[in-house]
């Protein structure tokens, strides 16, 4: 125990979960929003756009979010520039490699969420949609007044899923140098291996304090929000 608490003297762990936090945070937003705005591109009556989210869900979904995040921070950033911070501050590179970790975890689960929302939209029944229109309302209008709100409520699973997922995958940022859980648990573990399993039960723990309550949320507000047809 003396060993584990000298360790834990020497790395901030609580720092750690709180870039976890705030990696979940910010890329659940942005996923959320892009990912919306490709659900409605692949519902949309404009052959393009539809084009456009096809091919978005298909590319995203079906490339590692390793090498997202690599062509990122690296690609973006060190290959064409990119900057996402001030130049010169004393944070760039810390600044730069979580804002492009943001980037790269909101765009990749974004396909996720589009399908997700897709899959709400197709449990509204056809008939709400014809009735939207019958009463003058646009393919816009009738997205936002009439089918996108009962879509989320019936994809409140689906996202609850993508939400988890999305917790759990922000370990992938600590390989452009992001000092979230994963991150600091590699070096308590290079410190003293000889505390590897006691390390990696309290890296596991916190994960499920992120996670339990998210998944007991949405499995409530699935079952509270259904919509009953």
């Amino acid at each position: 125990m003396d060993a584990l608490s000298t360790l834990l003297e020497s790395y901030d762990v609580l720092a750690a979960f709180w870039m976890t936090v705030k990696l979940t945070f910010w890329s659940a937003i942005g996923a959320l929003v892009v990912g919306t705005v490709v659900a409605v591109c692949r519902v949309s009556p404009v052959g393009v756009l539809q084009a456009f989210g096809t091919a978005y869900v298909t590319l995203i979904r079906n490339t590692p979010l390793t090498l997202i995040v690599f062509f990122c921070a690296f690609g973006l950033l060190n290959t064409l520039g990119v900057s996402l911070a001030a130049a010169g501050s004393p944070t760039e590179i810390v600044d730069n490699n979580f804002r492009f970790g943001l980037i790269a975890l909101s765009v990749y689960h974004a396909s996720f969420v589009a399908e997700a929302l897709r899959s709400g939209i197709n449990t509204v029944p056809q008939g709400q949609a014809e009735a939207a229109r019958a009463i003058g309302l646009g393919f816009g209008a009738s997205l936002r007044e009439v089918i996108l709100p009962q879509a989320f409520r019936g994809a409140i699973a689906p996202l609850g899923n993508t939400l988890i997922a999305l917790t759990k995958n922000t370990t992938v940022v600590a390989t452009i140098g992001v000092a979230e859980l994963s991150y600091v648990m590699r070096g308590m573990i290079e410190l003293n291996p000889s505390l590897l399993y006691a390390i990696f039960l309290l890296v596991a723990a916190c994960f499920v304090v992120l996670t339990l309550p998210t998944g007991l949320l949405f499995t409530s507000l699935s079952r509270r929000l259904v919509v009953q047809r």
